[in-house]
């Protein structure tokens, strides 16, 4: 996938759900759920011996009843995982670190990739490199008001918290006042307890409602800039 489509997807959305599941049935599910809200573009982690079997599962259902859904892979932290996920046919790589030699494998796999960063060291490393949006991980640790302190510093790089975002229209307001391009949501949105009851209505529901959410608070931000 061309590398500004990937960028485009996520600035439309501006939340990226993320989420595993060893059950490919729960990981289809799911994701239609998230479908119905509105969803566009997900993530589902290598975080399992069955991801890149239910990723593969995935891309199949995508291909057969929602074609304009883009599906990510998260965790990658080799090229030996980023080449099995690309030949699969994902849409792009997220990883939680900046490694020069995941870059390098997907760009010659010419597949999009986004990099997880900590510092501003990281961060000016992989916007150096060409990366124009950045993970921000762990967002529990680094919180808003880091935004807000290096934003400044990197004008043209889009930030992406992922960890310790939540559904909470305070939380929301805080990381997108700090000057986020959107959010990253995991177990806060697709709880435990939503997979494990299969209560995928709720999360519909929940899903359609934090999209409105964040469409106001940023609707809200250009009006008043």
């Amino acid at each position: 996938m061309p590398h500004q489509k990937m960028i485009d997807a996520i600035l439309q959305q501006k939340m990226l759900p993320l989420f595993y599941h060893d059950d490919p049935t729960v990981c289809i599910e799911i994701v239609k759920a998230l479908y119905s809200a509105g969803i566009r573009v997900i993530e589902f982690t290598n975080r399992g011996t069955n991801a890149l079997q239910n990723a593969q599962q995935l891309v199949g259902e995508r291909n057969a009843s929602m074609p304009d859904l883009l599906i990510s892979i998260g965790t990658i932290t080799d090229g030996k995982q980023a080449a099995a996920f690309a030949a699969i046919g994902v849409d792009f790589l997220i990883s939680p670190v900046y490694d020069a030699a995941i870059h390098e494998n997907t760009q010659q796999l010419n597949i999009g990739w986004i990099p997880g960063c900590m510092t501003p060291t990281e961060i000016h490393t992989a916007s150096s490199s060409g990366c124009t949006l950045v993970k921000l991980f762990p967002g529990n640790v680094l919180q808003p008001s880091f935004v807000a302190a290096v934003k400044d510093l990197f004008p043209h790089t889009y930030m992406m918290p992922t960890g310790g975002v939540t559904g909470n229209i305070e939380n929301l307001q805080a990381w997108f006042n700090a000057g986020v391009c959107a959010v990253g949501m995991g177990s806060t949105l697709i709880t435990k307890q939503i997979m494990n009851n299969k209560n995928y209505e709720l999360l519909t529901t929940t899903t359609a409602q934090i999209l409105q959410d964040i469409n106001t608070i940023t609707s809200s931000a250009i009006t008043t800039s």
